[in-house]
């Protein structure tokens, strides 16, 4: 009996001693909805492929990760300032962010798309867009690019504080197409009045300086510890094949990209 009470205790201090080594590590994520990758639902509970995914190499890590909800637009000030450790939120590697921020390297890539009423005979470049308004998403490579390359051709850029305030006018009619991440506007496409109102018009051109190299892990610059433990936590989940696994339960092909 005494052995056992020894036993148990050195367990327990085993298992304490192991949550105490864990890093404890303050992921923001936006709360606005942008399914499939990101959502809270009705309980508060947040679900999607990019929340698996983030579970997934916090565990690979040895992370003791937390979600922080933090506003899309407030998510590098919050970096900045210490507030989260990292961002995992669809956030796009490019050149204006990477100024101010580190990245982990890429754990999906996905082209731009855009979508548009049905018979609207719009195209995915500056002509077709010329007279039209263009929504997009507020602090997004998304907005970036459109105001880039679409701006002076095209009779308004549109700007909203979530994609789904986006999407929804357009099914009103109140713009003429929007701009946003294939695989976020698949989910739409797929709804019942997105499939009704809208079709896809194509891939605008590439700009790697403003939508970048692929989705990575943002983190405060100079974290070169974080970025490397993030990057092989990205390497370890691809070679078990779990993030085929998670990915499985959400899209029919590979979003990671080439």
């Amino acid at each position: 009996m005494k052995k056992m009470k020894i036993a148990a205790v050195a367990l327990a201090l085993s298992v304490t001693a192991g949550s105490a080594m864990a890093e404890k590590v303050r992921v923001g994520m936006a709360p606005e909805p942008y399914p499939p990758f990101a959502s809270v639902d009705a309980s508060g509970n947040w679900t999607g492929w990019e929340i698996d995914l983030m579970w997934a190499l916090c565990k690979a890590a040895a992370f003791e990760c937390e979600i922080a909800p933090v506003s899309w637009d407030g998510l590098i000030p919050a970096l900045e300032a210490g507030q989260i450790d990292a961002i995992m939120n669809s956030m796009s590697i490019n050149a204006d962010r990477l100024k101010v921020i580190d990245f982990s390297n890429k754990y999906y890539d996905t082209p731009t798309v855009i979508v548009a009423a049905k018979g609207a005979g719009i195209t995915a470049d500056a002509a077709g867009l010329t007279g039209k308004i263009l929504g997009v998403q507020v602090s997004t490579v998304h907005q970036t690019y459109a105001e880039k390359h679409f701006g002076a051709t095209a009779s308004e850029i549109k700007v909203y504080q979530t994609q789904d305030e986006a999407n929804q006018d357009l099914v009103a009619g109140r713009i003429d197409a929007i701009q946003a991440d294939s695989i976020a506007l698949d989910a739409f496409l797929a709804s019942a009045e997105g499939t009704a109102c809208c079709e896809l018009m194509g891939a605008v051109a590439n700009d790697t300086d403003v939508l970048g190299l692929g989705v990575g892990v943002g983190l405060r610059k100079g974290d070169a510890e974080m970025q490397a433990k993030f990057n092989k936590a990205i390497e370890d989940v691809i070679a078990s094949g779990e993030y085929d696994k998670i990915t499985a339960n959400y899209f029919a092909s590979s979003i990671y990209g080439e």
